[in-house]
């Protein structure tokens, strides 16, 4: 009876929104202490820094076990990636590691400490998630982008190394400088070089600039908000099963059950 009691407390703590707003606080605190520790600081502000830095694990840990004992499922807590990750984070961030040989890695743990805003706001899991689910289609779209970089560099290399051998004296080279030019910095005094020894020079460039920019980096775009289009769908459909209301998919689904049932008869 005590568990569930604990259990019930921590449910209620857990989906408070006051303690959401608290633990975000603290991660943006723990953001400011990481950048704080960039500066040239005195002995007295170092220490002060460390001690605070140790409250925010403390109650980063705090939080990781009202989140344990709250979940009903707790075989399944460390199924979760975003749960595994949050852990890992500060269980790495209890270790005493600073004035070791690790401490570079110490310090790298507690700069993602950070990436704990995306874990624990629902909106930003969701922008992550969408990306991730998006990679495999943006993959075909980076292939077809790095074969397009890789013809107009040989062909930049081949045409216009003896014009400036720094921008275009290999292929390797030649596609830095193109990335330059679909960056757009500066890549207008690329061309004009260019263009002082071959006048129809801006036709590469121009075309260029038109798949690159233009098109592929569209087409990505295009990708990531279908796919987000696609997050926010399914979390309406679950949010409307979870009120009671019928989906588009149920009533499609009572929709051909009914056909079937008026076809038997």
């Amino acid at each position: 009876m005590n568990v569930n009691i604990v259990q019930q407390y921590s449910q209620r703590l857990r989906n408070n929104k006051a303690f959401e707003l608290f633990v975000i606080a603290i991660i943006v605190l723990s953001a400011l202490l990481i950048g704080a520790k960039t500066y040239h600081l005195p002995d007295y502000a170092i220490s002060a820094l460390k001690i605070m830095d140790w409250l925010v694990t403390f109650i980063f840990l705090f939080e990781i076990v009202v989140r344990f004992i709250a979940d009903e499922d707790k075989m399944r807590f460390f199924t979760k990636g975003w749960n595994i990750f949050d852990t890992f984070i500060v269980v790495v961030s209890l270790i005493p590691i600073e004035d070791s040989e690790l401490a570079l890695i110490g310090r790298l743990i507690r700069i993602f400490r950070v990436m704990r805003m995306v874990s624990f706001v629902p909106e930003l899991r969701l922008l992550l998630n969408s990306l991730l689910r998006a990679l495999p289609q943006l993959g075909y779209v980076v292939l077809l982008m790095f074969i397009i970089f890789y013809i107009y560099a040989a062909i930049g290399s081949s045409f216009f190394a003896p014009i400036n051998p720094t921008l275009w004296g290999d292929i390797s080279i030649a596609m830095l400088t193109l990335f330059r030019v679909m960056t757009f910095e500066d890549w207008t005094d690329v061309m004009y070089e260019v263009m002082e020894i071959h006048s129809f020079g801006w036709i590469y460039f121009l075309s260029f600039i038109f798949l690159t920019t233009f098109a592929f980096l569209n087409m990505v775009i295009g990708i990531v908000v279908n796919v987000l289009e696609d997050e926010h769908a399914k979390e309406r459909a679950v949010q409307d099963k979870l009120d009671g209301k019928l989906t588009i998919e149920d009533l499609s689904q009572q929709i051909s059950e009914l056909k079937q049932l008026i076809a038997n008869k």
